[in-house]
């Protein structure tokens, strides 16, 4: 019995370098890369050696279909996922009828909703609802104090805590322990759209997204399902950079240089960490292949092959010689029934990182030689973190279609020879490879198809 095929019918996207995926894919053939200082408010909190971030751009989400009170609901994470979610199953093809408008409850209209699943990423999700909340709960009293205009108040409650007293909501939300849960992303993109076929989170860090679009792939392959939404989501942009001091201080951010906007620049002997975006998303409807071609619905690539490894190694330092990532990568290829030299083009997680684009790179090296193209779509987005892998998938799809690769931005001077592309270009691509490689030792790749008979 032949496996099920996989196809990829529709994308959504939110990233820094742009609120939609016609938006962030145009962004990135023109070599147009996010980067911008840190907020000044950040900096009355701490001193950092990192001082800049690639931001988000302002996403309309009443525009999105996310009323006011959903947004109170919802922690950014997942809204950015619902917009995401939205645009993707427009570009499929897929409508949706209204269930229940005050609950924001859709079905997809033609699809048997217990056979679509959702299967999404994040590393994590609600952590800036997390910090919110313990910020409105250690300062409830305080805020109370100030709106009496008491002399209380002790004198290091000048502007620094004006600011973060006036950042604070009116009340505690009732909604933070859903908007906290790791699962939150799926099961709001379950409940939008009445999907109620499997239902997972994938929490592997920024090889979240990656390890997600497998899981679609492997539960349409097997028959479990014949529609899947799958991606990742991550928003960590808090008023007062706490997730960005953490990464700081595990001294894994861009240093600061004279011309900020080459400080992300991965496989370059230059390097000196990754650039954190605040956040992002992108979602891929997956289908089986009858299941599009019957809706006549667009196809951007084949799925045809995942891996995934773990190094056991570190929480934080890439197994130095990058066997468990080839591993992976492998058998990503062996489940694609294709050999390696077979890939044009490879989609690598190039952090920017010392030790990681050296593994990395040295990987691919031994893996493919130096006949694929090669880039790294974190040196134009930063690291989306558990989207990361999400987004890099989403733009494989659409080099695939449109036969283009998008260049490497500051690689001036490569740590291996190895084809990278340094500027927009057109390809011949068939066969192609997204891998990620996350803290904690994941590692995870899938192999994709240009779309075909």
């Amino acid at each position: 019995m032949s496996r099920r095929r996989v196809a990829v019918t529709g994308i959504g996207m939110v990233s820094p370098v742009g609120a939609s995926a016609a938006q962030c894919w145009d962004a990135c053939l023109a070599g147009r890369a996010a980067v911008t200082p840190i907020p000044d408010q950040w900096q009355r909190w701490s001193g950092f050696q990192s001082t800049v971030w690639a931001p988000l751009p302002t996403v309309d989400f009443e525009a999105a279909g996310i009323s006011p009170l959903e947004a109170l609901r919802l922690d950014r994470a997942a809204m950015l996922a619902l917009v995401a979610a939205g645009e993707a199953l427009a570009d499929a093809g897929l409508e949706a009828s209204r269930v229940d408008a005050k609950r924001g409850i859709w079905r997809l209209l033609g699809i048997d909703c217990e056979r679509a699943g959702v299967f999404m990423g994040t590393g994590g999700c609600g952590i800036t609802t997390l910090i919110e909340s313990q910020n409105s709960h250690l300062l409830t009293s305080v805020q109370s104090l100030a709106s009496r205009g008491t002399p209380e108040i002790p004198d290091p409650a000048s502007e620094a805590l004006d600011t973060l007293l006036a950042s604070l909501p009116k009340r505690f939300n009732p909604f933070a322990v859903s908007m906290i849960m790791s699962n939150a992303v799926s099961a709001t993109l379950g409940i939008r759209y009445s999907l109620r076929g499997p239902n997972a989170t994938c929490a592997l860090a920024c090889a979240a997204g990656t390890a997600a679009v497998g899981l679609a792939l492997r539960s349409i392959r097997r028959g479990d399902t014949d529609m899947a939404l799958c991606g990742g989501a991550e928003f960590v942009g808090d008023p007062f950079g706490s997730v960005f001091r953490a990464f700081d201080t595990a001294r894994t951010l861009a240093s600061v240089v004279d011309r900020p906007e080459t400080a992300n620049r991965p496989f370059d002997h230059g390097r000196t960490g990754f650039l954190l975006a605040e956040g992002g998303a992108a979602v891929l409807v997956c289908e089986e292949w009858e299941h599009a071609r019957r809706r006549g619905a667009p196809m951007y690539a084949e799925i045809v092959g995942y891996g995934e490894s773990f190094d056991a190694y570190s929480m934080m330092i890439m197994e130095p010689t990058g066997q468990q990532l080839s591993r992976a990568v492998g058998s990503a290829i062996a489940d694609a029934g294709i050999d390696a030299g077979d890939v044009d083009y490879v989609n690598a997680h190039g952090t920017g990182t010392v030790v990681n684009d050296n593994v990395e790179a040295a990987v691919i090296e031994g893996l493919f030689g130096s006949r694929p193209l090669v880039n790294a779509t974190k040196s134009l987005t930063g690291h989306c973190m558990g989207a990361s892998g999400a987004i890099e998938a989403a733009i494989t799809a659409l080099s695939l279609r449109d036969q283009k690769v998008h260049g490497c931005v500051n690689l001036d001077d490569p740590v291996r020879p190895l084809n990278f592309a340094r500027r927009s270009t057109d390809a011949e691509l068939v066969w192609a490879v997204s891998q990620s490689a996350a803290f904690g030792g994941h590692n995870a790749a899938v192999v994709m198809r240009q779309a075909g008979p």
